[in-house]
């Protein structure tokens, strides 16, 4: 077949470790034979990041908002060790924070559903998609310690100078310890658009929790914006798209969440989307069977794998020894990306290809050929356990039939 032809570039973010080693992979073997990809590389492997001073991920981020649409490589968030590890000059910051404070994006992660990988909550049959606020609150808190016999106000001092002061605690029997939190109205507003275009955009209803009954200030500051912006804004392209928006308290959205069947958008808080993004990957299945997007208010797109780079099995592979790693949501990453960029290209090509990619991905671990990790977790009666390479190759001979 005339391979497909892309007339926009997508910006490519290569990454570290095994993850990289399979980006490599996924391209040659099932994109380059069948797409002249035309892609604005940028790689912020660790090496690269530290050599640049981190300016490629910054560059990289940039060059999201001007084409639209990016793929992400899993990469290095450098702890001590890593600092030893790679002669880095600094401890460098998360490439995904980088990027997610610059696109002004919401994280939304999905399960891939296969039949065989059973979730273990019976009643979830359609996947749960997570929209996680990526700013504020615990990540970006004061903390300190109290020593017994100290009194812990909050002051607020305004452009004139005047305060405004409140008491946290007398600590007059006890040691003990203070956290500030804080957001941004803007970041709320933000994070409440970017959710309310990626439903419409899905055509799934949003859920949105908070703990305003107990958090009287802050978390009901969510709830209000999230509410004038939906009345405003999105309710009558909600009703026009046959959605709904729900909001409820976020134990009560726990208790439906685990006797619903799914098929929805749950958004949450910073904290609370980091906690149940994991839970309902668990319970799903596996991280590498989890899509993540980071989605912008004005509708720039970053397609990236839920998981991290696969240290331990990169190892094996600088010995030389055989790896089954899972590549799904690498591949994800990619399908996603591209058929965003068909989408908003009008490449119907682009968009069906991608489709396929998916179905044969889906369709090979159906048929019981998959790495060791989804081996332990099917339930399939005839499992085939492959290496790395090899599943991409079973993955390839699927898609040519469906090309």
């Amino acid at each position: 077949m005339e391979k497909i032809k892309m007339p926009t570039p997508l910006v490519e973010m290569d990454g570290d470790e095994m993850t990289r080693i399979i980006w490599e992979m996924i391209k040659e073997i099932l994109l380059s034979p069948y797409i002249e990809l035309n892609t604005e590389y940028y790689d912020l492997g660790l090496v690269h990041r530290n050599e640049t001073d981190d300016q490629v991920t910054v560059d990289s981020a940039n060059a999201t908002k001007k084409y639209g649409v990016a793929v992400k490589c899993a990469t290095i968030t450098p702890n001590a060790q890593r600092m030893t590890e790679y002669n880095l000059k600094e401890m460098w910051k998360s490439p995904n924070g980088t990027i997610r404070a610059i696109l002004d994006g919401t994280v939304f992660r999905a399960p891939i559903i296969v039949n065989g990988i059973t979730p273990l909550i019976h009643t979830w049959k359609k996947p749960i998609t997570i929209a996680r606020h990526a700013y504020g609150d615990v990540y970006k808190n004061t903390e300190m310690a109290v020593s017994k016999g100290s009194r812990a106000e909050l002051v607020v001092t305004d452009e004139n100078g005047n305060e405004t002061r409140e008491l946290i605690h007398s600590f007059s029997g006890s040691d003990g310890i203070i956290q500030g939190l804080h957001n941004l109205d803007q970041s709320i507003g933000s994070f409440a658009r970017s959710c309310f275009n990626f439903a419409l955009d899905v055509k799934q209803d949003l859920w949105f929790a908070t703990k305003d009954t107990i958090s009287k200030k802050y978390d009901h500051r969510f709830k209000d914006i999230f509410s004038e912006i939906y009345e405003k804004e999105y309710k009558d392209k909600f009703a026009q798209a046959g959605i709904e928006y729900f909001y409820t308290l976020i134990d009560d959205a726990v208790a439906r969440v685990v006797r619903s069947e799914g098929g929805y958008i749950w958004a949450c808080k910073n904290y609370d989307g980091d906690v149940m993004s994991d839970m309902v990957a668990t319970a799903f299945g596996s991280l590498g069977m989890m899509t993540s997007v980071l989605v912008s208010p004005d509708g720039v797109y970053e397609y990236e794998a839920a998981h991290g780079t696969v240290t331990r099995h990169y190892y094996k592979h600088l010995k030389g020894e055989e790896t089954s790693t899972n590549s799904v949501a690498t591949i994800f990453a990619w399908s996603g990306a591209l058929k965003k960029r068909g989408q908003i290209d009008n490449v119907s090509e682009l968009v069906s290809f991608a489709e396929k990619l998916e179905q044969a991905t889906v369709r090979t671990i159906e048929e019981g050929v998959m790495t060791g990790d989804l081996a332990a977790l099917s339930k399939l009666p005839d499992k085939k356990k492959v290496n790395t390479r090899q599943f991409l190759l079973e993955i390839k001979d699927r898609l040519e039939k469906l090309l």
